[in-house]
Parts: C-alpha cells; sequence; structure tokens
C-alpha cells in the first residue's frame, strides 16, 4: 500500500491595514499583511494546520516586516 502524505502550503489571504502608520516610512494606509497557513495532507487532503506565516509590507517603501518586528498599532489592527 502507498501513502501519499506531506504539507503543503494553503491560500493566501491578504487584509489592508487601514490606519497604521508604516515604522519605517511613516506614511499611513499603506500596509498589506500576508497570511498563509501551511497544512498537513494525506492523499493530498487538507487534514488539518500546522502554522501560520504573516508578513505585513508596505506598499510606498517596500518594507517588509516579520512577526517578531510587528508593533503592537499592527497587531490590533490584525486582530480586526
Amino acid at each position: 500500500m502507498i501513502l501519499f502524505f506531506g504539507t503543503r502550503p494553503g491560500k493566501e489571504e491578504i487584509q489592508k491595514l487601514p490606519n497604521v502608520k508604516c515604522g519605517f516610512c511613516g506614511q499611513t494606509n499603506t500596509l498589506t499583511a500576508v497570511i498563509q497557513a501551511n497544512y498537513f495532507h494525506l492523499f493530498w487532503i487538507k487534514l488539518f494546520k500546522i502554522s501560520k506565516h504573516r508578513v505585513i509590507e508596505c506598499s510606498h517603501c517596500k518594507r517588509v516586516y516579520y512577526k517578531e518586528e510587528f508593533t503592537r498599532e499592527m497587531e490590533n489592527s490584525l486582530m480586526r
């Protein structure tokens, strides 16, 4: 019997962060969050979520913020 299992990323979820200021360039309303989850799959069927990867990018200065660099304001905006 052959089993096909492993991990694979799910669909990207894109979320705008309104009224949040970029800490690098100081522009407001330019931040976008990209959230992507990794799933364990068996025979190409997603069974459960393993992890979640989040980054925030400024469309003005192209600065990328990783989870360790999120400000309290960014975290609060993501929770909405």
